[in-house]
């Protein structure tokens, strides 16, 4: 499970999936609510999120001794800035015959293909009120690289992607899903995009809510 914030510091970080986590759990599910350094934090942003993130899938394979987890089937669940990252994650290094893709502190970028994007990129995200605005030596010059990471065909192996689609969602528009799912589809990768009707941003990480009760079945199915 890897929660959303726009990747800056200040903002909340795990206790965003503590209720969707808690509530997966409650069903026998084994969750790892996964931290990593954002903008703000030493060594956050690039690459050291994504190197945090892929240790710490790595991580689960020690988890597994001490809990006895069966890692035949995992889940990637992000929300947000999350779920980018776990889509990268997912397919980040895949490695055949091995339940977790993501093996070692792999830097982000090798082991890829390049793709191509959607326009629609992520605008620049603006910090207000007292705090200070991020350097931006978080962020590569060379913006590329840092994109042909993002975009590296996922390559096919096993269950298909998914994707939740938020109607009513401003911060992440239904269309960046939709443009991800565009993409995968015509490079070949079996990809699931799901439209959830009446559903803001917050609605998939309120376990109350009616679209967490799609998402944590969509979820669970993965896992049978």
């Amino acid at each position: 499970m890897i929660h959303g914030g726009c990747w800056l510091a200040d903002l909340p970080g795990t206790e965003l999936m503590d209720y969707v986590s808690d509530d997966l759990r409650k069903d026998g599910v084994a969750v790892w609510n996964l931290e990593y350094r954002r903008i703000g934090h030493d060594g956050g942003g690039w690459p050291g999120t994504f190197t945090d993130v892929a240790a710490g899938a790595d991580h689960v394979r020690e988890l597994a001794k001490t809990y006895r987890l069966d890692l035949n089937n995992v889940v990637f669940a992000g929300h947000s800035a999350g779920g980018h990252l776990a889509l990268w994650a997912s397919k980040a290094s895949p490695c055949a015959g091995k339940p977790l893709p993501a093996e070692g502190r792999r830097e982000p970028g090798r082991d890829h293909r390049p793709g191509r994007l959607s326009r629609d990129r992520p605008r620049r995200v603006r910090r207000t009120g007292h705090h200070r605005r991020p350097d931006r030596s978080a962020v590569p010059q060379d913006q590329g690289s840092l994109w042909r990471a993002l975009a590296g065909r996922h390559a096919a192996a096993g269950r298909a992607p998914g994707g939740d689609l938020r109607e009513l969602d401003p911060i992440v528009p239904p269309r960046f899903g939709a443009a991800y799912a565009a993409s995968a589809k015509a490079a070949g990768d079996p990809v699931t995009a799901l439209n959830l009707k009446g559903a803001g941003h917050f609605e998939l990480i309120d376990p109350k809510a009616p679209a967490w009760a799609v998402i944590k079945a969509q979820i669970k199915s993965l896992l049978d």
